[in-house]
């Protein structure tokens, strides 16, 4: 757990959440799926002008309403709470009723015009025989408002089949002009700046595009579980506001920087001044971004000015980012870690070193695993000292008291030589390239072993556990969130990837290692499988060494 005393931002309470509900009304086209969206009014104090699902505040009543409704046998109460406001929603603001007469029907606009839109809703249906139709309501998905809004929602979003012989009507009060769309259709003209949406409405349309029609949509979410739960963050991209949800890489770093949605974070790449993450970490990302090395090499100091500081990674040799690294750390370098001695992590090193002794203070021990063997003559490197498995790195303030300490964890599996550095009190992982945000990382024989790296990953599993780690600071891409869950995620990854390896050497015993990848990286571009081939190869080498007679 990060100690308060690092953060970078006060601790700030985020406006209370208030429970509401909204339903997404589909129907089938011949042009495909659509939803039924509306316009909210000019003067909503909720985004105002925006196109959305008709939806509401839950009441008091909705609760008591239960008798009033049928129900699945596997809705919960919650979940039945819920579907009844989104139908007393979608009524008031739109004129739909999801209702049906004791003999079975779906009621019709006879039934509507009978209804107030502004009397009590439940005990006017059941006065007209009607029973809430809250068995057809499925949850979709659960959004709660970013921390950062002064207003803030807790809002399930539900499904529901269009009534047959409806026709919506807004109350020209709250909402507008109704309207029936596609998911797509939705998002292109959003992206046209013709039909505002908010961030969660947004996000739902690209996922709800993903089906061909309602039965679809209904059929997965017939389990009673929403397909995703979200609490979005903000940041700021190119001076520009933008949201994420946990699954997407910025997610982590917002997390991390302003846990209370304090402030809007820079999210923007740059090479040019170091981006602080906490009271005693900063980031400094090499001006090398690539193919393989994305926006870059991340090279991180841990440290205070009253403890002077560890510089993780330099990356490459160059003197500009060299430069700007060591006056980052006020001249004050004790010690120089290289992850792994690749050339985007390791030559930096000696450089930087001598930048410290050029300016009178003692020279900083570069310290790492020397480069195996089997490694590529462009790896070679040799540390000052040898980094012990489980040696511990500390720095201590004025009074000799530990403030910061680095943990080394070996971890071979993209390099022999490859370390992890956790940081104990503040429970962070540094995990070079052996986790990445936003791919996965090369597992290249002979220096790269998957079996090694599955390891590794079990290895960095029990540590997150032991020390309630819950962010990874990659050496490319943004940090990373829920530390263990990313772990677990990237292990079955690779597992089902080389259950694709496996189906590709059975289905082709005969074939090539070019034939091999076109089958188990059928999903990933061409372009990029001369370098997935480097990773079909360890995924081969595992294979075969758990086959009869290998052991």
């Amino acid at each position: 757990m990060i100690r308060p005393s690092q953060l970078l931002h006060p601790p700030h309470t985020p406006a209370p959440i208030r429970d509401a509900a909204t339903v997404l009304l589909l129907r089938d086209s011949p042009e495909g799926l659509q939803v039924l969206m509306t316009r909210r009014s000019d003067h909503a104090s909720f985004a105002p002008g925006a196109y959305v699902f008709p939806g509401g505040g839950i009441d008091a009543l909705d609760a008591q309403s239960h008798a009033a409704a049928a129900r699945r046998p596997t809705q919960n109460d919650l979940h039945l709470t819920q579907a009844i406001a989104a139908i007393r929603e979608s009524f008031e603001e739109l004129g739909i009723l999801l209702a049906r007469h004791a003999d079975g029907r779906m009621a019709d606009d006879q039934d509507i015009a009978r209804l107030h839109r502004h009397a009590p809703f439940a005990a006017q249906c059941a006065a007209q025989g009607l029973t809430l139709a809250a068995d057809t309501v499925y949850v979709l998905a659960h959004w709660t408002g970013a921390r950062e809004l002064s207003k803030r929602f807790a809002v399930p979003f539900l499904v529901a089949r269009m009534p047959e012989g409806q026709t919506p009507i807004a109350d020209e009060q709250e909402q507008f002009e109704p309207v029936w769309v596609s998911p797509q259709q939705a998002l292109e003209r959003h992206a046209a700046g013709q039909f505002f949406m908010i961030f969660p409405t947004i996000r739902t349309l690209e996922r709800l595009a993903r089906f061909a029609n309602a039965d679809a949509v209904l059929a997965a979410v017939a389990h009673e579980q929403a397909l995703w739960v979200c609490c979005p963050r903000g940041g700021l991209l190119a001076g520009k506001e933008v949201h994420y949800m946990e699954d997407e890489p910025p997610f982590g770093e917002l997390a991390l920087v302003c846990p209370d949605g304090q402030v809007l974070h820079p999210l923007d790449w740059q090479s040019a001044t170091p981006v602080p993450l906490l009271r005693n970490v900063q980031r400094l990302t090499a001006p090398n971004p690539g193919f393989m090395t994305g926006p870059g090499t991340n090279s991180y100091l841990v440290g205070d000015p009253s403890t002077g500081y560890i510089a993780i990674d330099p990356g490459p040799a160059d003197h500009a980012h060299l430069d700007k690294l060591w006056r980052a750390a006020g001249g004050d370098i004790r010690a120089i870690v290289c992850t792994h001695s690749h050339p985007d992590h390791s030559p930096g090193a000696a450089p930087l070193q001598a930048l410290c002794t050029q300016a009178g203070r003692a020279a900083p021990p570069i310290l790492g695993l020397p480069s195996a063997p089997t490694a590529r003559a462009a790896s070679a490197f040799t540390p000052d000292a040898v980094l012990q498995h489980g040696q511990q790195l500390t720095l201590t303030g004025p009074t000799g008291e530990v403030r910061h300490t680095l943990q080394a964890v070996h971890t071979p599996g993209h390099a022999a030589n490859h370390l992890c550095l956790l940081q104990e009190e503040d429970g962070l992982l540094f995990s070079g390239d052996h986790i990445l945000n936003g791919s996965t990382t090369v597992i290249d024989p002979p220096d790269g072993n998957m079996a090694d790296y599955l390891d590794s990953l079990d290895r960095l599993d029990a540590l997150c556990l032991q020390y309630e780690v819950e962010f990874i600071l990659p050496a490319h891409g943004y940090v990373l969130h829920n530390a263990r869950g990313a772990i677990a995620q990237l292990r079955a990854h690779r597992l089902a990837r080389e259950a694709k390896v496996l189906a590709a050497m059975q289905a082709l015993p005969d074939g090539t290692v070019q034939d091999w990848v076109a089958h188990a990286y059928a999903d990933v571009p061409p372009r990029l499988w001369p370098v997935a081939q480097r990773s079909l190869l360890a995924h081969v080498e595992r294979i075969r060494s758990m086959e009869p007679g290998n052991d």
